[in-house]
Parts: structure tokens; sequence; C-alpha cells
């Protein structure tokens, strides 16, 4: 056989469909390794508690091991670049709360990734924020706070989780809404930012309820309302931004799992089911509320519609508040 000849079989062999099964098959099903899912904010946080629940069930699901991996800084743009960059085979996945996803981009002059090339999975969880104060700061409710924030204009100290995040953002929202003036301080994630808040170092915080609520219910500091449209069910007692004086005044935390650019759809289908299959676990939904956390398991469409709405949303709040970043 000339060169020729054995080159044209060869070439017929390749595009064979047995050699494309023997293929497949040598590859073997997804996932053949450890699956590392990238949070961009510090451990103890909901960012970070929520997909570990998930991660639980998905490695007996997958029989890998997953992996927690937190990649801190820049509001989360840190994690999300080095996510942004992985090789797209499924094997590097983020779950992110807002930041990165929806709020950056209108925020940062430059980022070293584009939001709108992750391709999303599900959205895991939605839980409202609230507005928390510090036991030493003597209010009761949400109108006291408003007129201790007018009588010391840019003296009360409002923690957030992060420039650019949801509860700087919110404080943002309360500044123009109330028509006060604070005095915002960023940390790297929530727990930091609950803990000065229950010492005392700082003011308030626009938390989300899922961190909040063990340290209220166990009377470390005081959560005065919720931000959402109606009242938690953790909360009946507590009542909403809107009902305490600030009509329409909602924002929620939110998190997602989302791939790089270039992930197979077939890969990103898989994970999907595999997540929605473990968000509707019974366990995780428990561990879920237990958290204030509602699951939501989209698919991967309606994620991606979610997450376009909502950097609607937080632009438009970035835009009325006039938020730039600390320097």
């Amino acid at each position: 056989m000339d060169r020729r000849t054995f080159t044209i079989g060869l070439g017929a062999v390749a595009g064979s469909p047995l050699l494309a099964s023997l293929s497949a098959a040598a590859q073997g099903a997804w996932p053949q390794q450890a699956v590392r899912i990238i949070v961009p904010f510090p451990a103890g946080g909901s960012a970070d508690v929520l997909p570990r629940i998930v991660a639980e069930v998905l490695g007996t699901i997958w029989k890998q091991p997953i992996i927690i991996e937190n990649r801190t800084g820049a509001g989360g743009n840190i994690g999300a670049e080095h996510v942004a960059l992985a090789k797209p085979d499924g094997y590097t996945l983020m779950s992110s709360p807002p930041p990165p996803l929806a709020v950056n981009q209108n925020l940062y002059p430059k980022l070293g990734f584009d939001p709108t090339k992750f391709k999303p999975i599900t959205v895991l969880a939605t839980s409202p924020n609230v507005v928390g104060v510090s036991n030493k700061l003597g209010v009761n409710n949400v109108k006291e706070l408003i007129a201790k924030a007018k009588a010391n204009p840019g003296k009360l100290n409002v923690a957030n989780q992060g420039n650019g995040s949801t509860s700087h953002l919110t404080a943002a929202m309360f500044e123009s809404r109330a028509g006060v003036e604070l005095n915002h301080v960023p940390y790297r994630g929530t727990a930091p930012a609950l803990n000065d808040l229950v010492a005392g170092h700082v003011d308030l915080f626009f938390d989300n309820i899922s961190s909040s609520l063990p340290q209220h219910l166990g009377g470390n500091m005081k959560i005065l309302a919720v931000a959402q449209k109606e009242r938690a069910s953790q909360l009946p007692d507590v009542p909403t931004v809107s009902e305490a004086g600030l009509p329409g005044f909602s924002a929620i935390a939110w998190f997602a799992v989302v791939a790089p650019e270039g992930t197979p759809d077939d890969i990103i289908a898989k994970i999907n089911k595999d997540i929605v299959a473990a968000l509707n676990n019974p366990e995780v939904r428990r561990k879920y509320l237990e958290q204030a956390a509602t699951p939501v398991a989209n698919s991967p469409a309606e994620a991606l519609t979610f997450i376009q709405n909502e950097t609607k949303l937080w632009g438009e709040v970035i835009r009325v508040a006039n938020v730039k970043l600390a320097n």
C-alpha cells in the first residue's frame, strides 16, 4: 500500500462511527477526576457554606472528590478570573454570589474576564438581606436607625462583604432611600464583617439572613427588618423594610454555579441535572432552610435569564445611588 492510499484509508477510519465510539469509551463518562468549585469569597459565609452542602451529595453521585477552593480578593474578581481562564472541561466551576457575575462590570473600570461569557449552570438559592445592627448602637427599629443616622451624618459605620457586594449595594440603596449618609467599611467576606458587628466595632451590616439569623437568635446582634417584599418565615415578627417606612425596598442575595466559556453543553447538562437532584434531596433542602436560604435549582437557560435581570437591577442601583469603589 502506498503512502497516499494508507493516508486516505486512515482518514476514512478516523471519521467512522466505530472509531468515534471507541474514542468516547476511552475517554469515559464525565467526571473522571476531582472537580474543583471555586468560591471567590472567604470561608464561613453563605457563599462558602451553601456549595459545601451540595458538594457532599455531588461527591456521592460523581464518585469523585469535590474540592471547594476559596480564592478571594477584589470583590470576587480574583476567583472569577481564575475560573474564566480555566480549561473548559467541567473540572473547574465557580459558585458565587452576585458581585463577579452581575455587579462588578458596573463598578470596576477594567476586569480580567467577561462576566457574560460564563456558562450558567443553575442558581443554588436566594436569601433576603436584613438590616442588622450592633447591640451597642442602641436602636430597636428602622425608624430609630434612620433618626440616629441623620443626627450623625457619616459617623455610623456600616460593614459590607466587600466593594460591590450585595451588602454594599443594599447599604447604598438604604442611604439613597432614607436620605442618610453612612461610613462604608469593606471586609473580605461575610464572616469578618459579622464578627465585627457582634463585637460592636461597626454599627450596622446589611447581611443576608442566612449568616445573621443565628447571631440574632443568640442575642448577639439585632435584625431590625428584612429586605424583601414579604416577611421571612424564620422571623415572622420582624417587619420588612417596606413596612418599617421605606416602601418598595427589596434586595436579595443569591448564589449561582457557572462554568468557563466553551464548556461542552452535555457536561453543563450533566452538572445541572446532578446539582438539581442534590438540591431536591430532603436533607440538603433542610440544611439550606436552616441557613435561611431558599433552594432554586433552575435550568441553565433560566439561570442565564435570572443573572441578566439581576445585572440590570444592580446596574440601576449603582447608577441611581452613584456608588463608587472605595479608594
